[in-house]
Formats: structure tokens, sequence, C-alpha cells
């Protein structure tokens, strides 16, 4: 289908592979400029799918579930806590496995993205401009305390990774 819906999340994606691309050119020095910006630009696209596009598409469902919306808030839980920590190669090869994985399931014809577009209809529109209108997010600095890496474990095992398959990267 990729109609305007699917054309602004996946331009969105693009960009955030740009930045994370760029943070990670040099796995022995990140460029912690971009990882930046790609850290606030994925958490603001999570925002957007949990606070703006998902509502919508249930409140056109009314009481049956998104069918992929449970799937989304696992992926959406690992990438979040996988934000917390400083950027290491590791935390970036989790991010982009899940990220893979997640974008191919709102992208594929059929997908999250397409479903929605068929379900909120000729409300895509102003839908649209409620997600342009979104304020960018401010960010807490990484949090250093290896502890954090166990709250990332679990959040990751939770949405079906592991994150020591990528710790060692």
């Amino acid at each position: 289908m990729n109609g305007p819906l699917y054309r602004f999340f996946a331009d969105d994606h693009r960009r955030l592979e740009e930045f994370l691309n760029r943070a990670a050119t040099d796995p022995a020095a990140i460029d912690t400029s971009a990882y930046d910006e790609f850290r606030r630009g994925l958490l603001k696209h999570i925002g957007l799918e949990e606070k703006i596009l998902l509502p919508a598409a249930q409140q056109v469902l009314g009481e049956a579930p998104f069918p992929m919306a449970a799937k989304l808030r696992l992926d959406h839980g690992a990438l979040a806590a996988l934000t917390v920590p400083p950027p290491s190669p590791g935390v970036i090869a989790a991010l982009r496995a899940i990220l893979t994985d997640h974008d191919r399931l709102e992208e594929v014809p059929g997908g999250v993205y397409d479903q929605c577009e068929r379900l909120i209809g000729d409300g895509i529109g102003d839908l649209l401009i409620r997600l342009r209108r979104a304020p960018d997010l401010e960010a807490m600095p990484p949090n250093p305390d290896p502890r954090v890496l166990d709250a990332v474990r679990r959040a990751m095992t939770r949405a079906g990774y592991n994150f020591d398959d990528y710790a060692g990267m």
C-alpha cells in the first residue's frame, strides 16, 4: 500500500539508520553526537507509535486488540532499554538486530503501517498532522551503572532476544 503513513514512518526509519550508521562508523570511537541524535529520534519514534499511532488504530477496532500491538510493545521496551546504557559495540549490535526485525514487521506489505493505513482510512490526514506536531524529546544522559545492563537483558528477553549474543561485539 505504501501510503502517507507508511512513508512518514519508513522515512523516519531511514533517518534513524543514518544516525546509527554515522555513530558506529568506527566501533572503537563511537560518534556520541550522532548516537545522541539517534537515541532521541528513536525514543520520539517509539512515542509516536505508542501514544498516537497504536491508540488511533485501537480506537477504530474498539474492543478487538490490534494484532501486532503486543509484539511492537515488547520490541519498543527492549529498544528503549538499550538507549539507557552508554553506547558500545554490543549495544549498537543489539539495537541493529532488533530494529532490523522490528522495521520489517512494520514495513512489509500488509505489515503494521499498511494495516493502520487501512484501519484509519480517511483519518490519516489528521493523524499525520498530530504526528508531525509532536515535540522533540529531551533524553537523560546514558547511565553507566552496570546494573542497567540487567534491566536491558530482561527487556530483551521479554522481546525474544538475548543481549549476551551481542554484548561481546
